[in-house]
């Protein structure tokens, strides 16, 4: 074998090798990307699990502020009742006597499910109320600056079939009663 033969294959093995070293560092820039998002991910469900279960030790402990402080300047809430649909400055004016005694309202977390990904999110969450029972809630939070916030919120109960047909007999009554 020549001499240029011999620094011909020479020159080809270090290609191969810089190629190979390339390709190798590549692929683990791509995987350290894959794990840092992942990290973001599970960041992210943790601080939106803190909002979520900061609003309702907020309710509980009456703290006005902090509680509407939770949500987005254009937020709506959807209340229980048919005709509560309010802005966040309405459901604010609807909150405030409640809140007033330092008590507010008191749901215990049961469970609740994430979907989505990016800036915006939605949950639902079954919740449990010594008054109305099991409830649900559910909505939509969004990254405005930096932080989350609820940009919706809706609160159902939660009306086991067996019972349904009398609750749904109930509420039928209850319109005809309304001016």
């Amino acid at each position: 074998m020549s001499n240029r033969t011999k620094r011909a294959l020479l020159n080809n093995k270090k290609e191969i090798k810089v190629l190979i070293i390339f390709f190798v560092f590549s692929s683990n820039l791509f995987a350290l990307t894959s794990v840092k998002d992942v990290l973001t991910a599970d960041d992210q469900s943790v601080a939106i699990d803190a909002l979520l279960d900061g609003l309702h030790r907020d309710a509980h402990e009456g703290n006005f502020q902090n509680y509407f402080a939770r949500y987005s300047s254009d937020a709506v809430f959807l209340g229980t009742d048919k005709t509560e649909r309010w802005t966040i400055e309405e459901f604010k004016t609807y909150a405030k006597p409640a809140f007033a005694d330092g008590h507010g309202w008191t749901y215990a977390i049961v469970e609740r499910n994430w979907e989505g990904g990016g800036n915006t999110r939605w949950f639902d969450e079954i919740l449990f109320n010594e008054k109305l029972g099991h409830c649900r809630g559910t909505g939509v939070v969004q990254l405005i600056n930096g932080e989350w916030k609820i940009a919706h919120y809706a609160l159902t109960m939660l009306i086991p079939n067996a019972i349904a047909a009398d609750v749904g007999s109930q509420t039928r009554e209850a319109d005809k009663q309304e001016p």
